[in-house]
């Protein structure tokens, strides 16, 4: 049976793995939190093929809804490899298409090298710190 871009994608979380509030519960290597109108993903520890799927879920669900404002924070993270930046990829792409957007925090020299060396450095420009938290007008 041939695959195809969508077989590519991680499937929506299941039920047991979303916490009351919409977020999908954290887990060893990522944890999603609402930051004002933005979802802060917290990634931490070694991130490689066989992790890569536990900060998947959190960014599935993140970049779900319409215009969705996601935050991903790598500054936790001890080690990142090519299939980080894939999950990255694909999770910015899904914000895109819905209308929103991603950015990264990152302030690892190593981090930045990646992206420079993946060519992805001008698709995800690190902040040295998250945004501030926006205020409502009013």
């Amino acid at each position: 049976m041939p695959s195809g871009p969508a077989d590519d994608r991680p499937a929506d979380p299941p039920e047991d793995r979303i916490s009351a509030c919409g977020h999908p519960t954290a887990n060893a290597h990522a944890r999603s939190y609402a930051r004002g109108a933005c979802t802060v993903v917290v990634v931490s520890g070694e991130i490689d093929l066989a992790t890569a799927e536990c900060v998947a879920v959190h960014l599935q669900a993140a970049t779900a809804g319409s215009a969705p404002d996601v935050v991903v924070d790598l500054r936790p993270v001890a080690f990142f490899d090519c299939s980080g930046l894939r999950v990255l990829c694909r999770a910015e792409y899904r914000a895109r298409e819905h209308g929103g957007r991603l950015r990264i925090v990152s302030d690892q020299p190593r981090i930045h090298r990646l992206l420079r060396a993946a060519g992805l450095l001008k698709r995800f420009p690190p902040l040295a710190q998250p945004p501030p938290m926006e205020r409502p007008e009013g």
